[in-house]
């Protein structure tokens, strides 16, 4: 194949006119596969001509490509600014010398955040563009895989002016429910660092002290960080007898149903370890685990307290809160998670794909499979899910739609997943129209629990 042939099936920026890309701000240096190898045209930079217009963000943590193109296109202005104060307020003027804040979308990879509070607050439009549908995209404009800050950012105003139609505008969510979601997702991220610290705890009771580990249910709970706090390692533990333990218990107000004979039984069960460390060194690293457990115990629980004041607050904590089963941090990860997606959808079946409730079809000729929807709102699924395991325990409704679909032949995820998307139809219905929960008023959950109905 010659040179030539091969230059024409070979696309790069500078061989479509008013598509220049742009070049990173890096010394003059010898062509590679990702910028123009000369500066873009002047025909390449076009003025707005009343036309509309669309703009793509690519942002990043310390630098932001930006980019404006017209209804043709064409390049209208592009920057690649700092992420500092001044720089962005001096972008958002000059995006306002281009067009009018309404009438310029901007086409961003992110659905929250800094910077989208500050497209919003500026009056833009903003839509939210997921990032594996732009990935998939991104063979329109080459297949060499080329990228940087300005090709991506022009990719997406582009991408804007073919699929905005496509594209979910983000909406402002209120203040009650932003500081809520903040309250969750910090309690959800402590609970990750303590389940984390205490699977470290574990590993090393498992090598070195084995009986300390499986003596209490729980390795978090108060009374097992006591007993670790009094005896770290097994020597020290070695006088332990059934009068010791019987007095422990009492003084930390043990209500397990094992006895101190039962405890100790257990503790002297487990194997010893054939090479231990040093009780010094082993001392060190147990106290040291136990005092990182407490402490994120106790943020814990006060985030916990701040969940119970915001709750008591929330204008749709009342409609919610009689769900069967529904604790305080159940409520709050519904309103937080769940309540965003119910005002930006038009119906529940929308919300159940959001959160992954609802299933994939994938049909084509002869062939159909239906399959776990893997693109869902992680955080949302967790919220809707947990609930729907914890409300088959006591709605009668809930309970029945778990076991039939458990007959059917779906394992337990599967089922919760059901049960989950009936309960989003429920909550929409609530979140709407305004009406707290009743069971009374529950026509499936009546059919279960009051025969004559039938």
């Amino acid at each position: 194949m010659s040179c030539h042939l091969m230059a024409c099936l070979s696309w790069s920026p500078s061989s479509l006119p008013g598509r220049v890309i742009g070049t990173r701000e890096q010394p003059l240096r010898g062509p590679n596969n990702e910028e123009p190898t000369v500066d873009p045209a002047p025909a390449a930079m076009s003025a707005c001509g009343g036309d509309q217009v669309f703009c793509g963000w690519d942002w990043g943590s310390t630098r932001h490509g930006v980019c404006v193109i017209d209804a043709e296109g064409v390049i209208v202005r592009r920057w690649l600014v700092q992420h500092t104060d001044d720089d962005l307020a001096r972008l958002f003027e000059e995006l306002d010398d281009v067009v009018d804040a309404k009438a310029l979308p901007i086409a961003i990879e992110r659905g929250e955040g800094l910077v989208v509070g500050l497209m919003a607050d500026a009056g833009h439009p903003v839509l939210m563009v997921e990032p594996a549908a732009f990935k998939a995209a991104r063979p329109r404009w080459g297949s060499a895989g080329a990228k940087s800050d300005l090709g991506d950012a022009f990719m997406l105003a582009d991408y804007a002016r073919t699929d905005g139609h496509r594209l979910r505008r983000i909406e402002p969510v209120c203040q009650a429910t932003r500081e809520l979601g903040a309250l969750v997702r910090a309690r959800a991220s402590l609970v990750e660092a303590r389940t984390a610290a205490s699977n470290q705890l574990w590993a090393v009771l498992a090598e070195h002290w084995p009986g300390a580990g499986v003596l209490f249910q729980k390795l978090i709970s108060p009374i097992a960080l006591a007993f670790l706090t009094d005896y770290p390692t097994p020597q020290s533990a070695a006088l332990l007898g059934e009068g010791r333990m019987s007095l422990f218990c009492k003084r930390h107000a043990y209500r397990g149903a094992k006895t101190p004979v039962e405890l100790l039984g257990r503790l002297r069960a487990a194997p010893a370890s054939a090479d231990p460390i040093a009780p010094a060194v082993l001392t060190v690293i147990v106290w040291s685990s136990v005092a990182q457990i407490r402490m994120l115990n106790t943020e814990i629980a006060q985030l916990e307290r701040e969940l119970r004041t915001a709750l008591s607050t929330h204008p749709k904590a009342g409609l919610l809160e009689t769900l069967p089963r529904v604790g305080r941090v159940s409520l709050a990860q519904l309103i937080a998670e769940i309540g965003p997606l119910l005002d930006r959808c038009d119906n529940p079946e929308q919300v159940a794909a959001m959160c992954g409730a609802a299933p994939v079809t994938r049909a084509s000729g002869k062939t159909r499979t239906v399959g776990f929807r893997y693109a869902a709102n992680k955080p949302a699924r967790v919220a809707i899910t947990g609930f729907a395991d914890n409300s088959r325990h006591q709605s009668a409704w809930a309970g029945d739609a778990y076991r039939r679909a458990r007959a059917r032949g779906a394992r337990h995820p599967h089922a919760v997943r059901i049960v989950a998307r009936g309960w989003i139809r429920v909550i929409w219905a609530c979140w709407h129209t305004g009406t707290v929960y009743d069971p009374s008023r529950h026509r499936r959950e009546q059919l279960l629990t009051t025969p004559d109905l039938t």
